[in-house]
């Protein structure tokens, strides 16, 4: 078996589309940048040569390629802060390796249009997704007061008083002290003003956001 001019045309293809990608991703500074996905295309686009050239069983090889994908994009991953972080890059990665599989099949006009849906997806979608995040994020609040036999639910009225949704609420009682931690949903501007008052609110020990 031989890697005729086209099969090296197609790694080429594979390589500066993943490097196109991976750039994005590496200023984003992300866990899959540059490297990593330029080996995910290159990769992809080489098992699936291969299968092609072996025959009947191009269709199992391209399943494993799908599956071996996955296990890698789980791996990216992870809770950070109660919340989860490494969708998008795991779904590039996983886009990475479809696009390798389609040059290597010799598909190029269905893999240049995926590549530049994609890539609209990544810069042309990050302004919205910026200004959807100003008028409705989450954040995590926690603060502690001195217990004066009463909850802190004059504090739940200020979060309310801001237009804040509370998702989530708990508080605690530890001897001479009780805290609040809750999760409250609403406008960057909300945020920022419930934030600069609790800084200084005289009866807050201690504060976490």
């Amino acid at each position: 078996m031989e890697l005729l001019t086209e099969d090296i045309y197609k790694l080429l293809l594979s390589f500066l589309l993943g490097a196109i990608i991976g750039t994005e991703r590496e200023y984003r500074s992300k866990s899959a940048g540059l490297r990593t996905l330029i080996l995910i295309a290159v990769g992809s686009t080489l098992f699936t040569i291969i299968s092609i050239k072996i025959g009947p069983d191009a269709g199992r090889i391209a399943a494993n390629i799908v599956t071996g994908i996955g296990f890698l994009g789980a791996g990216i991953i992870f809770r950070e802060d109660n919340r989860v972080v490494g969708l998008t890059t795991a779904a590039i990665v996983w886009v990475t390796a479809a696009l390798g599989m389609g040059i290597g099949a010799g598909m190029y006009a269905i893999s240049l249009g995926s590549f530049i849906i994609a890539g609209l997806s990544l810069v042309i979608l990050t302004p919205i997704q910026k200004l959807i995040r100003r008028k409705s994020q989450i954040r995590n609040y926690r603060l502690m007061c001195i217990y004066q036999k009463k909850t802190l639910k004059d504090y739940e009225e200020i979060f309310k008083n801001h237009n804040l949704k509370i998702l989530r609420g708990e508080q605690n009682r530890s001897g001479s002290h009780i805290s609040g931690s809750w999760t409250l949903q609403g406008a960057e501007k909300e945020h920022e003003e419930l934030t600069e008052h609790l800084l200084n609110d005289p009866d807050i020990l201690e504060f976490d956001f």
